[in-house]
């Protein structure tokens, strides 16, 4: 039989759809009121399985066009020590995620610990045989950043490009989907995330808006074209996350933010090579391996202070952190008492 004659997978029953909503919104309600009780375990942690990706767009850091992915057995190794430090939410992200053959394996896994599994993907490699492996192995929310209507010099996430992608997740995914637009960061035209958006939603997903960060994570002010995109998109968008802690809105208006960042506690981000970092855009910080950190490296970088948060555009680290806005001050000083793990940096407020 010719592969263009293989049927399509049959989608799923609006009933399933359904009951697959609410045990997943069970379970982040779950993973919430866990760490609202105790500060000692990761609530999300970032992980990337591999760092070669298909695409080049100008403005990410986060990827190379050679590496192979991590063998399968560390990769589980890491999950595992993830599931160890009791982390609640565990994201995919790469490079591109789905140029990776083991990638069913993975999010059964991250399940199999408990956590809530997540991708970020540029979702070019997406058709229904493959969304289908993906609500096999258990994935929760998949994450899809579109840059732009038309590709061009600095992305080719495109509209044009991903709209079919976009109507298979439509009939064929039991995960949830959301569809981030963005402005800034050299995108040509601003119009663009106001259609971006308008898709999303209309596809029946969720969309939320972000600021394109610079090649250090860190912001920069929108421009006057940008900021009427950028209302228009919020006004009408859900009040997201972001929204009500007025982070990205700062951020919007050029102004920096007075927040804790709990990064290396509360949010991991862990690289290829399977070190600690607090986010993609301060690697080295702490740098310790995943398989030697404990709830003591946690406790620490909980309560060290970061230099650079308050020019920061990380708005995923940010909503984690706000869980505990509300707790223990921090430090911008390594306490003399204590130790860091081989490899670790004693210098722990960023600049």
């Amino acid at each position: 039989m010719s592969s263009a004659s293989i049927p399509s997978p049959t989608p799923p029953s609006r009933a399933r759809r359904r009951w697959k909503a609410i045990t997943r919104k069970v379970r982040e309600v779950v993973s919430i009121g866990s760490a609202l009780a105790s500060t000692d375990h990761p609530y999300m942690a970032q992980i990337v399985p591999m760092r070669r990706c298909n695409l080049s767009c100008t403005y990410c850091n986060e990827y190379d066009d050679f590496s192979e992915p991590v063998p399968l057995d560390e990769m589980l190794r890491r999950i595992d020590h993830l599931g160890r430090l009791g982390t609640s939410v565990i994201t995919i992200s790469g490079g591109e995620p789905l140029l990776n053959p083991h990638l069913e394996a993975i999010i059964a896994r991250i399940r199999k610990t408990g956590a809530i599994a997540g991708m970020i993907t540029n979702g070019y490699l997406l058709m229904p045989e493959k969304i289908h492996r993906l609500n096999e192995a258990g994935l929760d929310h998949m994450q899809i950043s579109i840059d732009n209507v038309m590709p061009d010099a600095v992305s080719k996430k495109s509209l044009k490009v991903l709209d079919k992608k976009l109507q298979m997740l439509a009939e064929h995914a039991e995960f949830h989907v959301n569809i981030n637009s963005v402005v800034g960061g050299g995108i040509a035209n601003p119009d663009d995330a106001r259609v971006v958006s308008e898709r999303a939603l209309g596809l029946g997903f969720s969309s939320t808006i972000g600021i394109i960060h610079d090649g250090s994570g860190q912001l920069r002010p929108l421009g006057d074209a940008e900021r009427v995109t950028w209302d228009k998109v919020r006004s009408m968008t859900r009040r997201s996350y972001s929204r009500f802690n007025h982070f990205q809105e700062a951020i919007a208006n050029g102004k920096t933010n007075n927040w804790r960042c709990r990064a290396g506690g509360r949010y991991l981000y862990i690289c290829e090579n399977g070190l600690v970092h607090y986010c993609s855009q301060q690697r080295g910080f702490p740098g310790v391996p995943l398989a030697d950190y404990t709830v003591d490296d946690i406790k620490r970088e909980f309560l060290t202070e970061k230099g650079c948060a308050p020019s920061c555009t990380i708005s995923c680290v940010h909503q984690v952190s706000f869980i505990d806005f509300w707790r223990a001050p921090q430090k911008d000083t390594v306490d003399p008492g204590s130790s860091h793990k081989a490899g670790a940096p004693e210098l722990v407020q960023i600049q």
